[in-house]
Formats: C-alpha cells, sequence, structure tokens
C-alpha cells in the first residue's frame, strides 16, 4: 500500500442486475466519464463477477481492484482508458 487513495469519480450499484445488462450499465457508465477516471461497481453473483471485469479489460479499460465483503458484494475499480 502506497498510502495513496483512489479517487473514485462515480459509483454504480449493478448488485440487481442480470447479464448480459450488467455489463451494458458499467459501459454506459464508463463511457459517461473523461479518460483515466475511476469507476466504482457494485455487483453480486459469479457470472458478473467474471464477465464485467473480463469484458471492461477486452475494451480497453483497466481493472484497478476487486474486493468482496462478508455480504458477498464485490467492489470493483475501473479506469477508464483513453
Amino acid at each position: 500500500m502506497t498510502g495513496k487513495e483512489i479517487a473514485i469519480s462515480s459509483v454504480l450499484d449493478i448488485t440487481r442486475e442480470i447479464c448480459p445488462m450488467t455489463f451494458v450499465r458499467v459501459r454506459l457508465a464508463l463511457d459517461r466519464l473523461a479518460p483515466g477516471e475511476v469507476l466504482e461497481v457494485h455487483l453480486a453473483g459469479d457470472e458478473p463477477r467474471r464477465n464485467v471485469p473480463r469484458t471492461a479489460t477486452e475494451q480497453g479499460h483497466l481493472v484497478l481492484s476487486q474486493t468482496e465483503d462478508e455480504a458477498g458484494i464485490t467492489r470493483l475499480l475501473l479506469r477508464r482508458g483513453g
């Protein structure tokens, strides 16, 4: 840990969404950000946990972190690509 905080530009909760709408919502949120800004995504379930980071990476975005809390909610930080 470097002690640097990551500046979150926007937060998106897709814990109640199902695929393929999970990444559609993430993509729309990323499109509203400027390159380099960070989107925090809250998601639930195995399929979104696998597919959202993979698809974001395929589309040129960077996964900064992916953590899961005790309730099974995954917190994903994505930096929008250029």
